[in-house]
């Protein structure tokens, strides 16, 4: 029981984490009906930045709070020069620009820090461990982790449901031509949609960074799954990307943890042992493929007239 309550504090830790680097794609993708494949690098920007600040002002959390505002720019920048304008062009074309952006980020990255990870080091009282009961036991920075995640959507959502922008958010997606009309700069609205998702996205990669190291080519592989979430929670969904993501991540977590006892109950223990490991890592694509056969507008689909 033990095991199976820490597994699922780490499920939630993952799905907090798949949930801030999905809410900004969702964002991009369900509001300016852009694909931004090179998510995933404004992933890998936050970490790097925040591994060099980490070392620049001795203190990862004044790092973290230095680091948000640079990846926001530079999620701006690379709207100003890359993503405004393929608006108007197909999808596949934008995914080939966004492909060949990675390439270019990733390259940048090389250049900048080097082919080496780095490994960003914690405050003292970040590394100890909290006892929650009993021989029940988690390090305190994986606590901080759910509960920023938490806060981070929290805030996002009384952000597109209770302020001034989340409304002109919400009108840009419903009707941009309308918004357009009545006065609205829709450019600089898109533009700070999108700097709101390299910074969900920076978070993330930073609060990831001193578990896995800051790495070249780290945000390639959650992009994937980010881009699991946001279908099978609906894309332009916020409700939907928070709740697939939370799935997402408990069921790829106890997936890894306990499917080979699930199979022991029916086949050899051998068998399960050698099948396991890879039913689970295809686990959350199979859960897509279902959601995209009955399901084809998401689990949670946003609310349309």
């Amino acid at each position: 029981m033990s095991l199976f309550i820490i597994q699922l504090l780490n499920g939630l830790q993952l799905g907090l984490l798949l949930f801030l680097v999905a809410s900004g794609l969702t964002l991009v993708f369900g509001i300016l009906d852009f694909v931004n494949l090179a998510h995933g690098a404004l992933y890998m920007f936050g970490a790097f930045i925040c591994a060099t600040l980490t070392f620049a002002l001795g203190n990862f959390l004044w790092a973290v709070l230095v680091a948000l505002p640079i990846t926001g720019l530079l999620g701006f920048a690379v709207e100003r020069l890359v993503a405004r304008t393929l608006y108007t062009r197909d999808h596949l074309d934008q995914v080939l620009a966004t492909f060949g952006l990675i390439l270019v980020m990733d390259t940048a990255a090389h250049l900048i820090w080097g082919p080496q990870g780095i490994a960003v080091p914690l405050p003292p009282f970040l590394q100890g461990q909290v006892t929650l009961t009993g021989d029940l036991v988690l390090p305190t920075y994986r606590l901080l982790i759910i509960a920023t995640g938490l806060a981070a959507a929290g805030g996002l959502f009384w952000l597109v449901n209770y302020t001034r922008l989340g409304m002109l958010i919400r009108a840009g997606a419903s009707n941009r031509t309308m918004v357009s009309a009545l006065g609205i700069n829709i450019q600089l609205l898109f533009s700070l949609v999108f700097a709101l998702g390299a910074m969900l996205a920076g978070l993330a990669g930073m609060l990831v960074a001193p578990i896995t190291e800051a790495n070249i080519g780290m945000g390639n592989s959650i992009i994937i799954t980010a881009f699991v979430v946001i279908i099978v929670g609906g894309i332009g969904s916020m409700k939907g990307a928070f709740l697939a993501a939370l799935m997402i991540g408990l069921i790829d977590t106890l997936g890894r943890s306990f499917l080979d006892d699930i199979f022991k109950l029916f086949m050899s223990p051998i068998a399960a042992e050698n099948s396991a490991p890879a039913i689970s890592a295809m686990l959350i694509y199979i859960i897509m493929a279902c959601v995209l056969a009955l399901r084809p507008q998401g689990l949670f689909p946003p609310k349309v007239r």
